[in-house]
């Protein structure tokens, strides 16, 4: 009898999944630990990943050969300890056409690619456009970092 609960699977927007590998420390890393460690599991969709590669590239521009080369070695390290569900990125067509549930559309192929995965917890520093409102539209549980540690503590006290 297998009486090992099933793994939460978290989907990270691009702003926690960098601000987890460039932070020294905060909320966001500690997230990616949960996925590294396999506590928890990432799920990765390609319309995230692109997002991450892309400023974790930026972030670089301005840094030491050795330190550039230590940031995307961490990124890579992370990739391979945490081995994420990855999503496909949406066909384009269905990203056009749906257009209308979220205000910005470059959030469009991120919130389609969590509409397919259905993951456990939606996590994003982005209030601003992935609002409550769309959480109720899409069937999302959706929650910043702090949002997300304080439900998983409050699930521990109440089981006691």
């Amino acid at each position: 009898m297998n009486l090992e609960r099933p793994r939460l699977r978290l989907f990270l927007d691009s702003n926690v999944l960098t601000g987890g590998i460039v932070a020294r420390w905060g909320l966001d890393k500690g997230i990616l630990s949960l996925c590294a460690a396999r506590v928890c599991r990432l799920v990765l969709a390609e319309a995230v990943r692109g997002e991450v590669e892309t400023n974790l590239l930026l972030h670089v521009s301005g840094e030491s050969k050795a330190e550039s080369n230590a940031l995307l070695e961490d990124y890579a390290e992370l990739i391979r300890l945490a081995a994420p569900q990855m999503v496909p990125y949406p066909e384009r067509a269905t990203v056009l056409a749906s257009r209308h549930i979220i205000a910005h559309a470059a959030d469009v192929p991120v919130l389609l690619s969590a509409i397919d995965a259905r993951p456990d917890w939606l996590i994003t520093h982005n209030t601003k456009h992935v609002t409550p409102m769309v959480a109720r539209s899409t069937g999302l549980r959706i929650v910043t970092p702090i949002e997300f540690f304080r439900n998983i503590a409050q699930g521990i006290h109440d089981v006691r």
